[in-house]
């Protein structure tokens, strides 16, 4: 299964209207979501996912997951994990799993001890369940994005694909934001995270997708983009989403997106031949020198805001006395509730209650990784170990998975700035433990513009 160049414009085509649309009537985001859901799920089953239809269907729903919710488009904030789950779960029912994915049973099986505990210990004044489903919804959503992916196989067309669905929807996303965003210059006030620019929603999240975005976009354009008029389109797309990235003034996504394109790089640096490399280089240089342009570009728009906010200042150019937007005492915190209860952790959805009795600060964990720890204890060193080492363990044995650290430092990345508020850091982690294997050699296919 792949697309052809020309269906690819006209679905980008498609989107970009979609976005449109919902912003003008934004009672129809809520209709499209739910529709999609059900459309989605009877495609899959009346197919049977011979076509890896699950794994489409969720990477689309993924990507679309911001664009649905700065909209007011979900039934509920855990629409796009559930719907990950379900898609993915359906998919495992048709096609199969690996035997030898038993490492994600156990990581599954090894959260559960932390929620009899997190029952016990939180106080009569929360919703427990929501406590729970807030911080394990992601960690499951994971566990079975992982057992559908682990070691199947899916080729080079499969994974343009793939590449193609998650693009789409990231289009609505930044056609509605550009549309959302006042033209006044008078929103560019501070140096904090701006809503105004990242369509009312957590810029957070919305720069999470759009350092994705920007990394899509960019593998489509070198390596599935011939003909010169999709190459207009893809480089004016990332651009695009890499201005809009910027002006949500969180720094953490388009840091990430920029480490996806750079390991990417290198990893297909090393399967290519000399022309191939030679390429690479020019391909590199004119990054460099595009993205310096539309870095200069945001901080002609912003006043020189933006550059006071990746240089960790305030917007009267004094240096922050918190580089991290204050997560680092977050994990510090968690750090301690970890130190304090090594074996069993505090139990699932404690972290918050706990820190708001230890410091008076009520807020949620930023971070994956002090939050499994804090959490589940022992058990969630060895959960954060299969996580950390399977990917890279797997490499060994498919070296043609160029991908790979890609999709691996964007899990690794996002978990530590942004949690695992979204399903993104959750499905792209599994599609790292994909088999990937060529039809026909890879090769740089697009000729660089200068």
């Amino acid at each position: 299964m792949n697309i052809k160049e020309n269906t690819y414009g006209k679905i980008i085509l498609l989107h970009l209207i979609i976005g449109v649309i919902v912003f003008i009537l934004p009672f129809l985001s809520k209709i499209i979501s739910i529709l999609l859901f059900f459309l989605f799920s009877v495609v899959i089953i009346k197919k049977k996912n011979k076509n890896n239809e699950a794994l489409i269907f969720a990477a689309y729903i993924m990507a679309s997951e911001v664009f649905f919710r700065m909209t007011n488009g979900v039934p509920n904030n855990e629409y796009g994990k559930y719907s990950v789950i379900i898609f993915l779960a359906i998919g495992i029912y048709f096609s199969g799993l690996s035997k030898k994915s038993f490492l994600y049973w156990l990581f599954i099986l090894f959260l559960i001890p932390g929620i009899f505990i997190g029952v016990q210990a939180l106080s009569f004044d929360m919703n427990i369940r929501k406590a729970i489903a807030f911080n394990l919804s992601g960690p499951f959503c994971l566990a079975v994005s992982a057992i559908y992916a682990y070691q199947r196989k899916i080729t080079l067309k499969e994974m343009e694909m793939l590449i193609s669905a998650m693009i789409f929807p990231i289009v609505s996303a930044v056609i509605y934001m550009f549309l959302f965003t006042p033209s006044d210059r008078d929103v560019f006030t501070g140096t904090q995270s701006n809503f105004e620019t990242s369509g009312g929603f957590g810029p957070n999240q919305v720069s999470t997708i759009l350092g994705l975005g920007m990394f899509l976009v960019f593998v489509r354009l070198v390596l599935f983009t011939k003909g010169l008029k999709y190459q207009l389109l893809n480089i004016f797309l990332l651009a695009f989403i890499s201005y809009r990235g910027i002006l949500t003034f969180s720094r953490g996504g388009v840091y990430t997106g920029v480490a996806m394109i750079f390991l990417w790089l290198i990893s297909m640096y090393g399967i290519i031949n000399l022309k191939g490399k030679f390429k690479i280089n020019l391909i590199v240089i004119l990054s460099v020198f595009a993205g310096a342009l539309i870095f200069a570009f945001s901080s002609i728009q912003t006043g020189g805001m933006i550059n006071k906010r990746y240089a960790g200042e305030d917007a009267l150019g004094r240096e922050k006395t918190s580089k991290f937007s204050g997560r680092e005492q977050l994990v510090e915190t968690e750090l301690k509730m970890f130190l304090d209860n090594p074996i069993t952790g505090v139990g699932v959805g404690v972290n918050k209650q706990y820190r708001e009795e230890l410091t008076g600060i009520e807020a949620a964990s930023h971070n994956e990784l002090s939050r499994m720890l804090a959490e589940h204890g022992m058990l969630g060193v060895i959960n954060l170990l299969i996580l950390l080492l399977t990917p890279l363990f797997l490499y060994l044995n498919n070296r043609n998975n160029i991908f790979l650290f890609s999709f691996y430092i964007f899990w690794l990345l996002t978990i530590n700035h942004a949690a695992m508020r979204l399903a993104a850091p959750a499905f792209i982690y599994a599609l790292s433990l994909l088999k990937v294997s060529f039809d026909e050699e890879p090769t740089v296919h697009r000729e660089p513009i200068t």
